[in-house]
């Protein structure tokens, strides 16, 4: 039977009914799919593309387009019975009440694979996406572009991709990996705001095991070459989900701190009495902000312990945990409203930016300022990692991308200084300079060229040998750090110089820049004429 011998009713009757009737077993032929396909789907720990949907939205809400659709050309093979859906399901639902578009290719209808119909369907919704201002949610299980339609099957991809350019900025878009994807299919979910993959099921590869053994002779698995490890670590990925229903409930989550679109705002839990003028008490939370920073100056600690003292209920969405843990990024709330995190870490490489937390932290800002969520900053940076890897690795291109990002950025931003600000890394974490808003620092900060050590060994160069040579180089070089460290690595000279707004005690941190925000919500921020910034990729 060819995919044009539709199995008929047996029903004679050419009526209403008889339409009616036939309209109905369409339907359910669309909706059951392939028996055998789906059993192959369920043995992998995979669900089918309508019961991912019906899992991510809410219950009952999904609205599916194009049910009907089917593949316009190629021959298939006597096997193939009705393909209504042609290996994507697409349509719009809910998501805690707020309207999606959502699309999920189907691997039990032709591997998921992409044809010109499935090209079709997806930009369909993609575009109304975009025409009403909801988020784009897709999802990704396919074996790679349709053969059998050869360059219609590119053209899909490219259609898809331009989209996707077209909605950037416009609209948040979601790409989950639950299956295979690669090739040409991975460009279009890079090029969306969030990635999510899931363990053990999804992997992502431009070329294959078997193309890298035939140019390489490398051996490798799926799991060594595209696995979701491989890829949260290269910042392809943004989570991590342990199964599908824990990725759907990190994208849930994702999408309640997010707007629908570049021109509303993002959702707020505040309190509905909430007021300019509503008292904001210290509490034992922010009491214990002041034990935090360690007496000692190279002494590591958590700024997670940090961020979960400011924010609403100690939630913090991070976001690439495994890609340049010397910088976090993710998001939370602050009186009920959303703010996007950028912090130094230094229990790695004691906080410095290198070129991936760069990169990292330049893209996160540039989501946050298209989406109009807040940037709060807070700083604890011995510099840029210095190093051969980095210099060849184009530091000095890639590492500006950072305060380039900041000082493009239009929303309100926030920034507070807890230690260390030495060199370009003051400059580059939220400066005063680059229009921050507003600028604060814990009588812990150190703000300076460098630290004391290495600005000694450069300033007191002579009298450093002069005491190695009377053999009391350990006395004199102390000596010389605490004075220098006193003088110059305090937050008190840009204090006095108005770089810093105001030196506040660490326990006071939640409160004061609460009052910030307050104050930033109505901030209007027009730039020069232009088509677009130039920013050095």
């Amino acid at each position: 039977m060819t995919t044009t011998d539709l199995p008929r009713t047996t029903t004679t009757a050419t009526g209403t009914a008889a339409k009616i009737a036939e309209l109905a077993r369409r339907r359910e032929v669309a909706r059951q799919g392939a028996i055998a396909s789906v059993q192959k789907q369920h043995a992998k720990g995979k669900l089918t593309a309508r019961e991912r949907i019906e899992a991510f939205l809410d219950p009952g809400s999904f609205v599916e387009v194009d049910e009907l659709a089917r593949h316009g050309a190629g021959n298939y093979g006597a096997d193939v019975r009705e393909s209504y859906g042609d290996g994507v399901v697409t349509g719009y639902g809910l998501v805690g009440g707020r309207p999606v578009c959502v699309y999920a290719q189907d691997f039990t209808i032709f591997g998921g694979s992409v044809g010109e119909r499935v090209g079709q369907k997806i930009v369909k919704v993609m575009q109304r996406a975009i025409d009403v201002g909801c988020p784009i949610i897709g999802i990704n299980d396919s074996g790679g572009a349709r053969i059998q339609e050869g360059v219609a099957s590119l053209a899909s991809y490219a259609e898809v991709g331009y989209h996707i350019g077209l909605a950037s900025g416009v609209v948040p878009q979601v790409s989950l990996i639950l299956g295979p994807c690669a090739g040409g299919a991975v460009y279009g979910p890079a090029a969306t705001d969030v990635v999510v993959m899931v363990e053990k099921t999804s992997h992502q590869f431009v070329t294959g095991p078997d193309v890298v053994r035939a140019v390489t002779g490398e051996q490798v698995t799926f799991e060594e070459l595209g696995g979701p490890a491989v890829n949260a670590a290269a910042g392809n990925v943004h989570y991590v989900a342990a199964d599908e229903k824990d990725a759907f409930d990190w994208v849930q989550t994702l999408l309640s701190y997010l707007p629908s679109n570049n021109l509303d705002e993002p959702p707020d839990f505040g309190a509905a009495d909430w007021a300019y003028d509503t008292e904001l008490e210290m509490n034992a939370e922010d009491l214990g902000l002041n034990a935090v920073i360690p007496d000692e100056p190279n002494r590591l600690y958590d700024m997670t312990t940090v961020i979960r003292h400011l924010v609403d209920d100690g939630e913090f969405l991070e976001m690439q945990a495994a890609f340049a843990p010397n910088l976090l990024v993710g998001l939370a709330r602050i009186e009920g409203r959303t703010v996007g995190l950028l912090a130094n870490q230094p229990l790695h490489l004691s906080g410095a930016l290198d070129i991936d937390a760069s990169e990292k932290g330049a893209r996160f800002i540039q989501f946050c300022d298209a989406f109009n969520i807040p940037i709060l900053t807070l700083v604890d940076v011995p510099g840029y990692l210095p190093g051969l890897d980095q210099e060849r690795g184009g530091i000095i291109r890639r590492g500006v991308k950072l305060s380039f990002a900041y000082a493009t950025a239009t929303v309100p931003m926030v920034t507070v200084i807890v230690r260390k600000a030495y060199g370009g890394g003051y400059a580059s974490m939220g400066c005063k300079h680059y229009r921050v808003d507003t600028n604060l620092a814990w009588p812990t900060a150190e703000i300076a060229v460098m630290g004391g050590e290495a600005a000694v060994s450069v300033l007191f160069r002579r009298q450093l040998q002069e005491a190695v040579a009377a053999g009391d180089y350990e006395s004199v070089h102390s000596t010389l750090v605490d004075a220098y460290r006193a003088e110059k690595c305090t937050p008190y000279e840009a204090a006095e110089r108005g770089y810093i707004d105001a030196v506040i005690a660490p326990s006071e941190t939640r409160i004061e820049v609460a009052k910030a925000l307050r104050m930033l919500r109505t901030k209007r921020k027009t730039m020069p004429a232009r088509k677009h910034t130039n920013i050095p990729l």
